[in-house]
């Protein structure tokens, strides 16, 4: 379970991963399904947390090469902040779009409290999908 807490955490950055597939597979050798639920959603919610932080401490180096989010992944995740403020971080799950939209909160100075409540609630809504995805196509497959 100490991987996908890694895995989970990893594939909220910038790196690319994929938890969910990992989940489902930790969910069918048998681990208990809370336990699963609050380590990947704590690991996701810690690996978002670092884009905010990143965000917020690397605001200057925006605009380097090596900068994790690229200047129009940075523009669509601003556009969406914008139009919605802060609540845009409910979407924070979605893939592509999620992981630049954390990185723009902390570039825009989102307070601390705000972005974790926030990040944690969708988080942990989309992990609570996953397993009962998992609980309901999943299982027969399961060994």
């Amino acid at each position: 379970m100490f991987s996908l807490f890694w895995v989970a955490l990893l594939s909220a950055t910038l790196l690319p991963g994929g938890s969910e597939v990992w989940l489902a597979r930790q969910w069918c050798q048998g681990e208990p399904w809370a336990a699963l639920w609050l380590v990947a959603t704590l690991g996701n919610t810690l690996g978002s947390l670092i884009n905010v932080a990143l965000g917020r401490y690397a605001r200057r180096f925006q605009h380097r090469r090596w900068f994790p989010a690229s200047s129009a992944q940075l523009a669509r995740a601003s556009r969406w902040y914008q139009r919605f403020g802060a609540y845009s971080l409910l979407l924070s799950w979605v893939p592509i779009i999620g992981d630049p939209l954390t990185v723009v909160a902390g570039l825009l100075r989102l307070e601390w409290w705000r972005a974790v409540a926030l990040i944690l609630l969708a988080k942990g809504a989309r992990y609570a999908l996953v397993l009962a995805f998992a609980a309901q196509w999943l299982a027969p497959y399961c060994l």
